[in-house]
Formats: C-alpha cells, structure tokens, sequence
C-alpha cells in the first residue's frame, strides 16, 4: 500500500516535531511543509519535500493525504481549521478547552461540505489525557476526577512573563503540589482549591536597570496566570537561561478516584502519567498517529469533525489488527 502522504502548515517547534515523527513511521511521508515564510529562509530534514508558502495551499489538494496544522490555537488555528478543512483532511491540536465546542462546529460546518475527515484538539491535553477522563468515568462512575500538568513549560505563561515591563526574556514551570499529588493517589477524595493543586516558579532575566521588585509584583498579582497561585520569581542571567532553560519539558497525571460495591466500600484508584523530556515532540509524534486514523476513516467515508472519542484505537496503529490481537490483547 502506498505511503500516507503528509502535509505540515506551520514549521515552528511542533512542526519540526512532525517532520521529525514522519521518519519514525515508516507507512507516512513528508509531501511539502506550508509556512508564512519565504520558502527559501530555512531548509528542511527531508529531502524531497517542497516548502511552498501556506497561500498556495489549495494547489496541493490532490498531493496530500493529511494535513497537521502546526499553528498556534491563539490566532492560527481559529481561521486555519475551517479553512483547511475546505480542501484536506486535518488534524490539529486546538487546546483552549472552553472554545473547543466552538471550534468543533465551525470545522464540522466546513468538512460536512468538503467530505473531509478532521480531527481537532489532538495532542496529550487535550488529546490522550481527555481519553483516559472519559475511559475513567465509564469504568468507575462513582468517584472524581483530577488532573494535575507539570513539572513543565507552560508556554503561555512564558509568553505572558514575556509581556511584563522590564523583562527582556524569562519561562514559566507549573509544578504539581506533591501533597496534593499524594492525597489523590492515596484515595482520600480531597476537594482541591487551584492554589492547592499547582504551584508556578519564574525564571526572569531583567532588562538593564529593571525595577525587580516591581516585576516580580506584577507577575505574582496578574490575573488568570499567576494570582490564583503560590508562584516564585527568580532573578537570573541570559546565560543561565539558555544553559538550564533551553528544552520544553512537561507531563502530568490523570486520576480517577472511584468507590465500588454494594456500600462503595472499596476504593479503586486509576493512574496515567507522562514524563515528557520535549512537549512539541511528543504532541508532534500523537497527530502523526491521528493523522493515520483521518485517512483511514476518509476512506470509508467517515467524514466531519471528529474528536479523540470518535477515533477507534485500532486505526492509529499501523499494525494490522491480527497483529495487535496477538501482541497485545
């Protein structure tokens, strides 16, 4: 069977994890990479593939299999989805969890249209850890959920450090509470406040004659990043930044804590965990598995906006069914 062909919209680090997961996976193949740049400012690790500027995106509608948006959810991704989902089959990583319904409808409302099959809010969470909530739920219907994310970058916390007057660069690590952490695990079902739940450390590197003091109120006071938290600022070099601070680590865990039995006397305790040493890799290398499954599901006319819960697990793989039922059932 022919190769899966695969096309990138957006060569930033998730892109190049893309490009990079494409060669792991023997049944794909990079077609092109779409980009706002000029096509000739920068190269790619594949020879062969073509990097075409992103508005020439329709003339590539009959060479590409999938398409795995690589934009941010911010500002790209909003126009990107329904746009591209007019002419391919996609596969994104949307994660603004309180606009994924929204999302959703207006990719749905362009693949209805287009017969196209797209997959959004893929990665690890949303993505993975949102298949393990809802597997955990059908499994122990009464009990809790909890979700705790890090030790690991939040980019979007970064970017709002980054924002903060007086600071020429600086990253952000959220950071599970191990008491917190403990007290799920141990089945004690505890009610959890968010500032009990996550602690936010900050690494700033000041710009010459900063007032420190005063850029270390504003990060611990800003609304909806840090003031709901216990956060940390440090004081650091532009050195020490690119030395220790460099990889995009994170990871998380997943809970359910359930009660089974006649009088739910028995606690069960379900557990999911990542450890990630680079968050774009490893979200690169879960749509390049998506991708396999947008394709499969076009072929038997299975078309719309679909989700994680929508994709059977089978059809990431590019194992056969007989041998998954011999390896691994």
């Amino acid at each position: 069977m022919s190769k899966i062909r695969i096309g990138i919209a957006g060569y930033g680090n998730v892109g190049r994890g893309v490009e990079a997961a494409i060669k792991q996976n023997p049944d794909t193949e990079l077609a092109a990479v779409f980009t706002r740049r000029a096509a000739d400012s920068f190269s790619l690790n594949t020879p062969g593939a073509k990097v075409v500027n992103i508005s020439m995106a329709k003339d590539y509608a009959n060479d590409i299999d999938v398409m795995i948006l690589c934009g941010g959810s911010a500002t790209d991704l909003p126009e990107q989805g329904p746009e591209f989902a007019s002419m391919f089959n996609i596969v994104d990583s949307f994660d603004t969890h309180a606009k994924i319904p929204e999302y959703f409808e207006k990719v749905n409302k362009a693949a209805a249209i287009s017969k196209k099959t797209c997959i959004i809010s893929v990665g690890w969470d949303p993505g993975l850890f949102s298949m393990i909530r809802m597997l955990s739920g059908a499994i122990l219907p009464v009990g809790n959920d909890y979700t705790f994310w890090g030790r690991g970058v939040s980019q979007g916390h970064s970017d709002a450090i980054r924002r903060v007057a007086g600071v020429k660069n600086g990253i952000q690590y959220t950071i599970p509470i191990d008491k917190a952490v403990e007290s799920v695990r141990n089945g004690s079902n505890p009610e959890l406040t968010t500032r009990q739940k996550h602690l936010r450390e900050c690494f700033v590197v000041a710009e010459e004659g900063a007032n420190k003091a005063g850029i270390e109120a504003d990060i611990k006071n800003m609304p909806n990043y840090f003031s709901d938290y216990e956060t940390t600022v440090h004081f650091i070099t532009g050195e020490e930044l690119k030395k220790n601070h460099s990889k995009m680590p994170h990871g998380g865990f997943v809970f359910r804590s359930g009660k089974t039995g006649n009088d739910d006397s028995n606690n069960q305790i379900i557990e999911f965990s990542l450890k990630l040493d680079s968050n774009p890799e490893f979200t690169a290398n879960v749509l390049v598995a998506f991708a396999r499954a947008a394709v499969r599901m076009n072929r038997e006319a299975n078309t719309g906006a679909k989700t994680v819960f929508d994709v059977p697990l089978s059809y990431l793989s590019p194992v056969s069914n007989l041998e998954l039922i011999k390896k691994l059932l």
